[in-house]
């Protein structure tokens, strides 16, 4: 196990790396269609505080557990070790390397806006690469990439939101969407939850990484609780100033648009700026998109590498001494890759949305085994236990929402149990074989 090197700042810039990308700049226009300003906005209020209910708990969870492997720890510790072998696959195999494959294939157009004739797909491919390469081989470099790109991306972030407070509009938003007027809001607000929780996925980032951070037991928990606060701020101020800026017709019209190299920030900074604001907003998005990927090639590997440490897949995945989990990151990036080759966008997002919010909402519910059962682990407040039911229940009625959609999302979900099935009883038979070996 390689020695801590991350710190409190380190945890949040984690979290908010792999939190924040293309889909808060993207997803109150496919919103503005059916809900006015004011639902949009309650619609992300509403996401935030299901994201922070959730950080509370896995808060707490951190601080009974304070060792890495994120959902796949605190499953197999609480509950059952299958079922933790469930979420580590979901990780390994969905988890992060479709989200990689998702934000590398977004940020190739917008790269070819900067350089015109660059094939889009062969940035992606590169991307996935360097963030490989940047994070397979040295844990200090590893880290210091890390936390490089986080800052750039919250200065980044940070600018738009004053450019968008000092030139855009301090009115409030009068306008509403054709669809919203006289129609009840319920349905296409759950729509927007759907989207919402997509965008919201990644605050329980340093979970996975728990034993690299010094002095897990305080610092993993105040980065959850202080990133996921900030990742929440950060989406009402961004959409705050969407919703001020532009009309509800041109955040509709935007859909009819090349929404593969423009989204609502190239909209609003073009507005207030002029035509040079567009390329800055896609050096914006690339950026922000490679901080991403590089952050989940941080993050993800470790979960494989703790699941091999207990014989649940082959020790070629264990991080050496002062090292990162090197052939966890070159298998993790490899999944990527195939993944980008093979696979259509808004399936991929919609399945590995799905199968995400299902694990962690089992793993959320899991705090009702500190709280009720047997072990020295410290009670966790009414408080903690209302956090768990409210996550529990709106992942519910999203994942509802979601497979009466698409019921095709079901085949990752069995794909997944498949191959967890497959490698627990493999792992349980080599357990059973060295044991009678070693008593002979």
């Amino acid at each position: 196990m390689a020695q801590p090197q991350f710190g409190l700042w380190s945890g949040i810039g984690l979290v908010f790396a792999n939190t924040v990308g293309v889909g808060v700049l993207t997803t109150t226009g496919y919103m503005a269609g059916r809900l006015g300003p004011g639902a949009i906005l309650l619609a992300w209020l509403v996401g935030g505080g299901m994201a922070i209910a959730g950080a509370r708990c896995y808060a707490e969870l951190a601080r009974a557990i304070p060792s890495s492997g994120g959902e796949y720890r605190y499953l197999s510790d609480l509950l059952h070790p299958f079922l933790g072998t469930v979420a580590g696959w979901t990780s390994l195999l969905v988890g992060f390397s479709a989200p990689v494959a998702l934000a590398a294939a977004t940020a190739g157009p917008f790269f070819a806006t900067l350089v015109p004739g660059m094939p889009p797909q062969a940035t992606a491919v590169a991307l996935i690469v360097l963030a490989a390469i940047s994070q397979a081989f040295d844990q200090r470099w590893s880290k210091g990439v890390q936390d490089v790109l986080a800052l750039i991306k919250v200065l980044l972030i940070g600018g738009f939101i004053v450019v968008g407070a000092v030139l855009g509009s301090h009115a409030a938003p009068t306008w509403q969407a054709p669809q919203a007027i006289g129609e009840s809001p319920v349905q296409p607000f759950a729509v927007s939850l759907v989207y919402i929780a997509f965008a919201f996925s990644g605050w329980n980032a340093v979970a996975y990484a728990a034993q690299e951070f010094r002095d897990p037991e305080r610092t993993v928990p105040r980065a959850i609780w202080l990133g996921t606060a900030l990742v929440t701020l950060t989406y009402v101020a961004v959409n705050a100033i969407f919703v001020a800026n532009l009309s509800g017709e041109r955040l509709t019209g935007w859909l009819q648009e090349d929404t593969s190299r423009i989204t609502l920030a190239h909209l609003l900074i073009t507005k207030l700026v002029g035509p040079a604001g567009g390329r800055a907003a896609s050096l914006l998005v690339v950026i922000l998109l490679g901080s991403s990927v590089i952050s989940m090639t941080l993050v993800g590997p470790r979960v494989a590498a703790v699941m091999a440490e207990e014989g649940y897949l082959p020790r070629v995945f264990i991080a050496r001494a002062n090292r990162p989990p090197v052939w966890s990151v070159l298998v993790q990036g490899g999944i990527a890759l195939v993944l980008l080759l093979t696979h259509g966008f808004e399936a991929l997002l919609r399945s590995v949305g799905a199968v995400l919010t299902l694990s962690s909402a089992v793993t959320v519910a899991a705090v009702m085994r500190l709280r009720f059962g047997k072990g020295p682990w410290r009670r966790p407040p009414a408080t903690v236990l209302g956090a768990a039911l409210l996550y529990v229940g709106l992942s519910a009625w999203i994942l509802w929402f979601t497979i009466s959609e698409a019921p095709r999302t079901l085949l990752w979900l069995t794909v997944v149990i498949v191959a967890a099935l497959v490698g627990y009883v493999s792992a349980a038979s080599n357990r059973s074989a060295a044991g009678l070996s070693n008593r002979s």
